[in-house]
């Protein structure tokens, strides 16, 4: 970011005795706070300065806060505490933006503004370098080319450009698609969408660890089979699906059925990967995937872009669903937002190179929060594989038996959790997915959602933990389920009227 000199040379002036404020430095010529917002941000670290309320206004790219000048806010401001704000335990909804990759973007929402699609001026060639650049960083995190990432708006856009584009090119021929009853919602509706329109779609089932059954999908596969889409891990319960076995049996299987029927290629394999790239090992061609969909928001980037990897060998030819300009190979026409994709790229990198050490972070919390609850909480069921190596700990799902969901999520005001998928958080039914794995209502209500990231600290899981046991415990007491349970009463003998 470049700033006006005479600005530069008093905030040169008036940080050098602020030691703190000269190690945030950012690309000025001399050292300041990043921005004024982040304070000194090492790997894995992250410091936000609050309360800082920006007024910006216009007049000769002058920067005015408060009255006061860029350097004198810079001067006296001190990172301060977050105590005030609620503990933040729902990383599958979002995660925070990590600083670094705000550093990464700053430059692009002032000086290098150019479009990346404007090719007879310097300023559109950086920005069409720095896109360049994220689309390579995106690739190498998911083991792909940087020619077969198309930039997206997010991952609902990608699911919905995989399943409707795979199925309006294909659909001459082949009209059948199978998809689990566990997905995302947009992928749910979007094949919804595709049975009004003709195609038929079968819901898979899953088992009670939220696994799809290889001999079901194999006895579901067809001839005009298009698409299988099948996520990677769940939004809800961290459930990883067996992706290179699905990708393996349509190779096998899938290509033989077609081929029987005189009809050319195997079924295509679709994945929404939106919890599962930067957190879990994935590479598309090991795994046999054709189709997979990114979010950034979900791997400390901006929100509003995402991407969707397209195999280019052998091609998989989709329908555009936007059209316009023929942007990103003519799939997804629209002007790219350079500051938004060079935000995704750096979070990309970030998430390639401090995944193991993420993930370590990430299951010592994940297992002592559970250990903790659950050897001081009796009747709590674990959702989802207990399988370690089926699960992604970051998303840990906990069924408090005898307490009333929403009463413990009001209690525990002070933390943010979840009872389902934020996308439909809104409604008061239980969760469709833990339905699907065979809970009833009174569990499934009864659950919350614990979303681990990169910047939870032990301090934070402890607090967490000894609310939720003091909550549970004061409700139960108001339970009159409870005390029949521990009078040894069988609840499921009993006759209830009405």
């Amino acid at each position: 970011m470049s700033l006006p000199s005479r600005v530069v040379q008093k905030a040169c002036r008036a940080t050098s005795s602020t030691a703190p404020l000269r190690q945030a430095a950012s690309r000025t010529s001399c050292s300041i706070a990043t921005r004024g917002y982040a304070t000194a941000s090492a790997p894995n670290q992250a410091s936000v300065v609050p309360n800082v309320q920006p007024e910006v206004r216009a007049g000769r790219g002058s920067i005015q806060r408060a009255n006061k000048e860029f350097s004198e806010l810079l001067a006296t401001a001190q990172p301060g505490s977050s105590a005030k704000r609620p503990i933040y335990l729902d990383a599958q909804a979002t995660t925070p933006v990590d600083p670094r990759v705000l550093d990464a973007m700053l430059p692009y929402l002032t000086n290098q503004y150019g479009n990346p699609h404007s090719r007879t001026h310097a300023y559109g060639w950086e920005s069409e370098a720095a896109v360049e650049e994220a689309r390579e960083h995106v690739a190498k995190l998911i083991g792909a080319d940087s020619k077969e990432i198309i930039f997206t708006s997010g991952a609902t856009e990608s699911n919905n450009m995989s399943l409707k584009g795979v199925a309006h090119f294909y659909g001459s021929k082949k009209k059948h698609i199978i998809t689990t009853q566990t997905e995302h919602k947009c992928v749910l509706d979007s094949a919804r969408k595709l049975q009004e329109e003709g195609f038929e779609v079968t819901y898979l089932p899953v088992q009670e660890d939220g696994l799809i059954s290889l001999e079901q999908l194999e006895a579901a596969l067809r001839p005009d089979t298009a698409v299988v889409s099948i996520m990677a891990v769940n939004n809800e319960i961290g459930v990883i699906q067996p992706l290179k076995e699905i990708g393996a049996l349509l190779k096998t299987k899938g290509a033989a059925l077609a081929k029987e029927q005189g009809l050319s290629g195997k079924p295509l394999f679709h994945t929404d990967a939106a919890q599962a790239a930067g957190k879990i090992d994935l590479d598309v061609d090991a795994l046999g995937i054709d189709l997979m969909s990114l979010s950034s928001h979900k791997i400390y980037g901006p929100k509003g872009v995402g991407a969707c990897y397209v195999r280019r060998r052998p091609r998989v030819r989709l329908e555009p669903i936007i059209s316009g300009g023929g942007q990103e190979r003519g799939l997804r026409s629209g002007t790219l937002a350079p500051h938004l994709l060079v935000g995704f790229g750096e979070a990309a990198r970030l998430a390639k190179q401090e995944m193991k050490y993420d993930h370590a972070h990430i299951s010592a919390l994940a297992d002592y929060l559970k250990k903790t609850l659950m050897d001081a909480i009796p009747y709590v069921l674990v959702n989802g594989s207990a399988d370690q190596s089926k699960h992604y700990p970051g998303c840990t799902n906990l069924s408090f038996q005898y307490v009333e969901g929403e009463s413990l999520l009001m209690a525990l005001k002070d933390i943010c959790l979840s009872s389902g998928s934020a996308c439909t958080s809104a409604s008061l039914e239980p969760s469709y997915v833990l339905r699907a794995l065979g809970l009833d209502d009174e569990n499934a209500h009864s659950s919350l959602r614990f979303g681990i990231g990169r910047f939870t600290t032990q301090a934070e899981v402890d607090y967490v933990a000894e609310k939720i046991i003091t909550v549970v415990e004061r409700l139960r007491e108001m339970s009159p389920l409870y005390e029949m349970v521990q009078e040894g009463i069988d609840l499921k003998s009993i006759q209830w009227s009405g």
